[in-house]
């Protein structure tokens, strides 16, 4: 219990950054906008069809920008993405990236433990004073020239089970974001810098009306001035690609611009669309189909308003006792690198510190100027069928193993706590183990695997592993891969799982 009246604190970790004081803002922001969270994603269900909404077209074809980001924003050209994690975030914010994006969503588990693990982490980072040293006694600390500081809060769907108000887990989204914003609005403010967020899977421009209002009250309530928020929306849902402008119109005080969330995107298409079956993941790249379409669209629309079109994660790691292996996993990073300057993108994610530099050369090479806004790609011209269009490729016994190999070790290792995690020469997190398993199972709805064969294959690729959470993911993998109806999110029964085990 704590002195906040109606909210209730079950996690059992202690911390000074969850006072009296910031729970009692984040209270007042679940009671304020924690009915519309939920009608707005009572919402969704009931969109199975996709298209340019025609009571936007307004917003489409109107002659309005975004309002202007801080020059400390007007270079982002490469992004390092990772969890809250204490060594994590010091080796991200000195690994030379223009921005970090510290993530409370897909690369976290989100424990008690670890969502205030993290937010203290950040407080720390915020005021320079973040250290951490090793079991083994190696010490970590902030350099002096650190990249910017953005943080993604848990998206919409989810909820923060240890904190209840007036009895009801209240929204992740709000958890994160309010914790955060109470604590380190005005230091970043008086640092020269501000409160700048990434916003995961939406799927209308309703829900980012909903940020926009929580951005108004929040900067009110603290006496922040209005606009210092700048957020940068994901565009990782297929419904969500229609509305590229419809979004930044709604957050255009507050926005930052959008980004090809690629990975949770290509798990959106599946899901919104399972009749459409899609190539092996590996099969999957930016240059073909719809993914093509969509990044194409992004840098477009983005820079028609003025706004950052930020591309996509590389997730490749170093491979460190494979020379050939290794450059040959770098000249894809480059190819894509590549591509995503020459189209227009003003900066790119990458998911190792080791990839920063790569990316940074091809860009310094081929955009010379801060940001590329003055791209306008008036060539692109993106229809409904050129978003929903399946690229050419095969499924493959390779594909449906690896599928099954990473699906199943990510969720393992997620149930221990762990959110993000080096795998087959990838850093994969929540967003890729959804592909993994959104994959098998339109196989088995569409008759192409049976239950049979996916558990022959399953104790073929998993017999080496025990012990663990290894009983635990391989029952919920099956069952999320041979369910009548779709699963939305992995992470929401895997959060009960979770539950289980902190108890």
């Amino acid at each position: 219990m704590t002195a906040v009246k109606g909210l209730e604190v079950k996690g059992a970790k202690t911390s000074a950054l969850v006072s009296s004081e910031a729970l009692g803002f984040v209270a007042e922001l679940e009671r304020r906008f924690g009915e519309r969270r939920r009608e707005l994603l009572e919402r969704r269900r009931s969109r199975v069809s996709f298209d340019f909404l025609p009571e936007t077209a307004s917003v489409r074809s109107g002659d309005w920008r975004v309002a202007p980001v801080p020059d400390c924003l007007s270079d982002r050209r490469v992004e390092i993405t990772g969890p809250v994690e204490p060594k994590m975030v010091i080796n991200a914010l000195n690994s030379g990236a223009n921005v970090f994006m510290a993530d409370f969503e897909d690369s976290m588990a989100p424990s008690w433990d670890n969502v205030v693990t993290g937010q203290e982490a950040l407080y720390a980072a915020v005021r320079r004073a973040l250290a951490w040293t090793s079991p083994e006694g190696k010490k970590y600390q902030l350099g002096e020239k650190l990249a910017q500081l953005f943080v993604r809060p848990r998206g919409w769907h989810l909820v923060e089970a240890h904190v209840l108000v007036d009895g009801r887990a209240m929204s992740g989204s709000l958890f994160d974001f309010g914790l955060f914003f109470f604590h380190n609005a005005k230091e970043q403010l008086a640092r020269g810098a501000g409160p700048f967020f990434y916003l995961p899977k939406m799927e209308s421009h309703l829900e980012a009306r909903l940020w926009n209002d929580v951005f108004v009250w929040a900067q009110d309530a603290l006496g922040v001035r209005r606009g210092s928020i700048k957020a940068t929306c994901l565009v990782e849902t297929l419904p969500a690609a229609f509305e590229m402008d419809e979004i930044l119109s709604e957050l255009r005080e507050h926005s930052a611009g959008l980004n090809c969330g690629r990975w949770d995107y290509m798990f959106s298409f599946i899901k919104k669309q399972p009749d459409l079956l899609l190539p092996d993941r590996g099969q999957l790249t930016m240059d073909k189909g719809f993914l093509r379409a969509y990044s194409q669209k992004l840098i477009q629309t983005c820079h028609r308003r003025g706004a950052h079109a930020m591309g996509g994660m590389a997730a490749q790691i170093p491979i460190k006792d494979d020379a050939a292996a290794n450059e040959a996993a770098l000249a894809k990073v480059r190819a894509d690198k590549l591509r995503e300057v020459k189209d227009g993108h003003d900066g790119t994610w990458v998911a190792h510190p080791a990839l920063v530099p790569i990316a940074r050369a091809l860009f310094d090479e081929h955009m010379p100027t801060p940001n590329q806004l003055h791209v306008t790609r008036d060539d692109v011209v993106v229809t409904r069928e050129d978003l929903l269009r399946v690229p050419e490729g095969t499924r493959t016994e390779a594909g449906l193993r690896q599928n099954v190999r990473v699906g199943v070790r990510y969720l393992e290792a997620w149930l221990r706590g762990q959110g993000c995690v080096p795998l087959y020469n990838l850093m994969e997190d929540a967003a890729t183990a959804e592909i993994s398993r959104a994959q098998v199972w339109q196989q088995v709805r569409h008759g192409l695997l049976s239950s049979e064969r996916l558990d022959q294959v399953m104790n073929e690729e998993l017999s080496g592993f025990a012990g663990g959470q290894f009983s635990e993911a391989r029952t919920l993998f099956r069952a999320l891969c041979t369910s009548e109806t779709f699963e939305e999110f992995l992470t929401v029964p895997a959060y009960q799982r979770l539950l289980t085990t902190e108890a």
